[in-house]
């Protein structure tokens, strides 16, 4: 079987998803290939998958006559699914949502999409996370749903040991926008810096995303906060390099904090669980498939930062109860969200498709 994935650009959480799931699916035979609509920094992450960049409609349309692709997965980009059509593909067309930042951007999204999406795509596809899935059953009624957990490559990253840094580090991954809450990483990363003045935070994220008038005010705040001194930025950090960090974060005795509005999955966070690194989240849902509270991590009511306050210093002073939530949460990604799992999920989707007819096939 030959599946090709689409999404807009190669980056953030897509990036990691689509090449985790291409190793896979490739251990089960599956051959996987990724179209991106624009060119971006995690494509330096991308090894050994055949990889196209373009949003040319003629381009496009070669590699779909020459592939003879048995499935197109698109994620949340509604024009490139219609032109899938377009171009002629005739075989099951799945449409994917991953994550459409808050509920009332969700909502004004899939109001502006669902009637494309509905006379298009054969099936739809979402992790199990409950506002998505609320969102999808309300906007996308009678057309194929199917919901099963994302991927983590828990073979091959994980912790890796490093000396220790003398210091405790608050880290933080995301892009500098409303969704990911950078204001509550900043006002929580300032009243933890005055509590351990030897403390750092760490920023992890695309800055080339950024939208200029965001980043000016992420600077602005900074600098009222003053914590220039105190804030180091990592861009563009390869992936692989990734589970160092983390690891490094984890053994300095301080945290991920992640302080997302809403999350359809939330790698960054499963990923630090898995390099046994602690973490401090808001409940944005998608994280609720592996962050018990005070069990696999720990959470805090959005925009309370002083509970927020009092969560990090319990999770960085209590060392019985975050040597506990260390080895439950590594434990717990190791044993549900595997590779294995995900292709055999993907592979019955593949199965059931074939068994009917395609919205192009009925036309």
């Amino acid at each position: 079987m030959k599946v090709l994935f689409t999404f807009f650009n190669p980056s953030g959480g897509m990036e990691t998803l689509n090449r985790t799931r291409c190793k896979a699916l490739k251990e089960r035979q599956v051959e996987c290939h990724l179209l991106y609509s624009m060119d971006g920094e995690g494509r330096r992450n991308i090894k050994d998958i055949p990889t196209y960049i373009s949003n040319d409609e003629a381009y496009i349309g070669r590699i779909i006559e020459r592939e003879r692709y048995d499935a197109i997965v698109v994620c949340t980009d509604v024009t490139m699914l219609v032109l899938m059509r377009k171009v002629g593909f005739k075989g099951p067309l799945v449409f994917e949502v991953q994550g459409l930042g808050t509920m009332n951007t969700a909502h004004a999204i899939l109001k502006d999409i669902s009637a494309r999406v509905l006379q298009t795509a054969d099936a739809v596809l979402y992790p199990q996370t409950n506002h998505l899935r609320q969102l999808m059953q309300e906007h996308l009624p009678g057309i194929q749903h199917f919901c099963f957990d994302d991927p983590l490559d828990t073979k091959d990253f994980g912790y890796i040991a490093f000396p220790p840094k003398r210091f405790p580090i608050i880290g933080w991954v995301g892009r500098i926008e409303e969704n990911k809450n950078w204001k509550d990483f900043l006002l929580i990363g300032a009243r933890l810096v005055n509590l351990y003045p030897e403390a750092y935070l760490w920023l992890f994220g695309d800055l080339s995303l950024c939208e200029p008038l965001e980043k000016a005010l992420f600077d602005k705040w900074v600098e009222g906060l003053k914590l220039r001194s105190k804030l180091v930025i990592h861009p563009n950090v390869p992936h692989d390099q990734m589970a160092s960090y983390f690891s490094i974060i984890g053994d300095s005795g301080g945290l991920l904090l992640s302080t997302s509005i809403m999350e359809g999955f939330g790698y960054a966070v499963a990923e630090a669980m898995l390099c046994r690194c602690p973490v401090l989240a808001t409940d944005s849902d998608g994280i609720r498939r592996f962050l018990a509270h005070d069990v696999t991590g720990k959470q805090y009511p959005r925009a309370n930062i002083d509970q927020a306050v009092v969560e990090a210093q319990s999770l960085m002073r209590n060392f019985t109860l975050r040597n506990s939530i260390i080895d439950q949460a590594e434990k717990h990604i190791q044993a549900h969200f595997s590779c294995d799992k995900y292709a055999t999920n993907f592979i019955g989707m593949l199965m059931i498709l074939k068994g009917i007819s395609s919205k192009a096939e009925q036309n």
